[in-house]
C-alpha cells in the first residue's frame, strides 16, 4: 500500500517550517501513556524535523536522545542544527522543547538508506513469533489501561502468548515481550516511524512483574533499512535491573525477513 499523507502517523509528527532550522508541532494527546507522551513518538516528531533540515539524506542510521522532562500534549518546537554534512552522512543536533523547557535533547546521525549498499551479513535471530492468529490483541486489554495509556490504540499489536502472562497476573520473569505490529489505520511506516517502534510496547519490565510507567533516559537506535510493507515483528528484552534503572534491547524485524533497526535504551524502573 503506497504511504498515504493524511495517515495517522503522517498528521501526528507533522512539522512546519519556522525559520533558521527551527519547526514547530503539536504532540498529540493520543500518545500518551502513564506521566507523559512516549517518547519513541516524541522522537519521531524530532526525527522528521531533522530529515527537514537535510533533505538529501532522509533515513536516520544512528540516534541517540536524552529525555530531560516529560512532554505533554500540545505544541511543541524543534530546533535543529546540522554540525556536519558530508557526501554519504550528515550530523545534526537537535531539541524540542515546549513552554521554555527542554522535553529531549537529540545527536543523530542521517543519510539516505536507499543509496547505501544493499548487502547484509549477521549472527542475528528473527525472532519466533506464533502465526498472527494464534496472538493476543493488545485489543483485549482493560479499558482503565486504554484510559490512562491512549497509545495503545495508536497501533494494531499482536502479543505472543508465551509473553502476555504479566497480563493475567502471572509474568514469566524473563524478561523478555514480543508482538507483531502495524499501524491502526494499516499504513506503512518509513524508516522515521521506526524511531518509535523501538519505543512502542509496554515496559519489559511487566514480564518481571513490575508493571508501570518506566520513564526513559536515555534511547538510542539503530535503523538498518527502511522497512517493506506489512506487519513488523518487535522483540524487547532485559538482562539487568540496577540502582533503579534497567536497559531495554530492542530488535525490529520486517516482512522481508530483516533486521531493519536494534535500539537500547536505559529506562527508570517502574514505580510502585
Amino acid at each position: 500500500m503506497a504511504p498515504d499523507v493524511t495517515s495517522e502517523w503522517d498528521t501526528h509528527t507533522a512539522i512546519s517550517p519556522a525559520g533558521d532550522g527551527v519547526f514547530d508541532a503539536v504532540l498529540d494527546p493520543g500518545w500518551v501513556v502513564g506521566g507523559g507522551v512516549n517518547g519513541g513518538y516524541v522522537l519521531g516528531v524530532v526525527g522528521r524535523a531533522i530529515a527537514a533540515s537535510v533533505p538529501a539524506k532522509p533515513h536516520p542510521l544512528s540516534v541517540s536522545a536524552y529525555y530531560l522532562s516529560a512532554s505533554r500534549p500540545g505544541p511543541a518546537q524543534v530546533s535543529t542544527r546540522v554540525l556536519r554534512e558530508g557526501g554519504t552522512v550528515a550530523t545534526v543536533a537537535a531539541e524540542l522543547g515546549q513552554e521554555g523547557t527542554t522535553r529531549i535533547s537529540v545527536l543523530a546521525t542521517y543519510g539516505d538508506l536507499r543509496a547505501m549498499p544493499s548487502d547484509v551479513a549477521t549472527t542475528a535471530v528473527e525472532p519466533a513469533l506464533p502465526p498472527l492468529e494464534e496472538c493476543v490483541p493488545g485489543s483485549l486489554a482493560p479499558e482503565e489501561t486504554r484510559r490512562i495509556a491512549p497509545v495503545m490504540d495508536r497501533f494494531d499489536l499482536r502479543f505472543d502468548p508465551a509473553c502476555i502472562g504479566w497480563a493475567t497476573g502471572r509474568p514469566s520473569g524473563n524478561g523478555h515481550i514480543q508482538a507483531w505490529l502495524r499501524m491502526v489505520d494499516g499504513h506503512p511506516l518509513d524508516a522515521v516511524g521506526l524511531l518509535m517502534v523501538c519505543d512502542a510496547l509496554p515496559p519489559v519490565t511487566f514480564d518481571l512483574g513490575r508493571p508501570g510507567w518506566a520513564p526513559t533516559l536515555e534511547l538510542t537506535v539503530h535503523v538498518r533499512a527502511v522497512p517493506a510493507p506489512g506487519w513488523l515483528r518487535v522483540s524487547h528484552r532485559t538482562r539487568n535491573l540496577a540502582g533503579g534503572l534497567f536497559e531495554e534491547d530492542c530488535e525490529v524485524w520486517d516482512t522481508a525477513g530483516r533486521l531493519v533497526a536494534q535500539s537500547r535504551q536505559l529506562a527508570m524502573q517502574p514505580r510502585p
